[in-house]
């Protein structure tokens, strides 16, 4: 836990848009700060109304224009990126807008990062994280002050996109050991955190946080619970195999300009399942009053 007297009053958030964005957004003004959110030129008024009922300040800008950056920088205490893409997006957009905030004098800078430690991946083995190391070692050059927000898995993918739980057959696949700690933390979550640590002058590099740190044999236990049907673990084979698996689908299907084709999940899943992205120590309790969200609660919500 930490303290200060005089939070800062005014967030520019990018990537505010999206799903985790819109989020930070919210949370950012829930706690009293004043929130500027740029976005693209032509952005869809649909997509713009939400954040304005929020009470944020919507400035449409070139996100690639170093000029109108900054002039959107201008008497702001932190930038928080929740940019979401490839190269062009995390190392191009994302470099623009680092640069607008040094340029603009503001003192402190948070990268769209949201992920497992990628600081602990090897290097070359998953391709959005190694944008991410990528983005890093230009962040750490720089002369502004940054902090890195590192989450697990969204929690909210265990009923979505990810398929860790298989409810059908009530399954809950895996790689290698069924004991392997996990990492997952909900959109809400990460944002308020997100929120509290952007109004934090004293935010360390690195924070890394976890809804619930878990396993697939306590997935099986918490869907068990949940629905009260009895859930198996299933091993699909090792982490070697998990490998062989990835190389194949990149070939089959290279997902060319796709953000998360199949093959980057699979990645994303080896690194969770193999242990290298494990998020170790936490620092969950550094702002006090989140409500961490727990897994059972999420699947309730199925």
């Amino acid at each position: 836990m930490t303290g200060f007297a005089s939070p800062p009053n005014e967030i520019l958030l990018a990537g505010a848009t999206g799903g985790l964005g819109r989020r930070i957004g919210r949370a950012l003004r829930a706690r009293g700060a004043g929130v500027k959110a740029v976005v693209r030129r032509g952005t869809s008024a649909d997509r713009i109304a939400p954040l304005r009922e929020a009470g944020v300040t919507v400035v449409e800008v070139d996100l690639n224009d170093l000029g109108q950056l900054k002039g959107a920088c201008v008497g702001v205490d932190c930038v928080v990126s929740a940019l979401n893409g490839l190269h062009e997006t995390i190392i191009g957009t994302q470099s623009v807008l680092l640069d607008a905030a040094i340029a603009a004098g503001v003192p402190r800078f948070m990268p769209s990062d949201f992920c497992l430690d990628f600081s602990r991946t090897p290097a070359g083995s998953n391709r959005n994280m190694d944008l991410r190391r990528e983005f890093k070692a230009r962040l750490d050059a720089a002369p502004i002050r940054a902090t890195s927000i590192v989450n697990g898995a969204f929690m909210d993918m265990l009923t979505g996109q990810a398929p860790f739980i298989l409810f059908v057959p009530r399954r809950v696949i895996h790689w290698g050991d069924a004991d392997q700690a996990l990492d997952f933390t909900t959109m809400d979550d990460v944002a308020a955190y997100t929120a509290a640590a952007a109004m934090d002058p004293d935010a360390p590099r690195w924070l890394r946080i976890a809804g619930e740190v878990t396993s697939p044999r306590g997935l099986a236990a918490a869907a068990n619970e949940v629905t009260g049907k009895p859930f198996k673990t299933f091993r699909v084979g090792g982490i070697g195999f998990l490998e062989g698996m990835i190389k194949a689908a990149r070939l089959v299907a290279p997902g060319k300009g796709q953000v998360f084709p199949p093959w980057q999940g699979m990645q994303y899943m080896r690194d969770m399942f193999s242990g290298d992205g494990k998020l170790a120590p936490l620092d969950n309790d550094r702002y006090p009053g989140i409500g961490w969200t727990e897994v059972r609660t999420v699947l309730a919500g199925r």
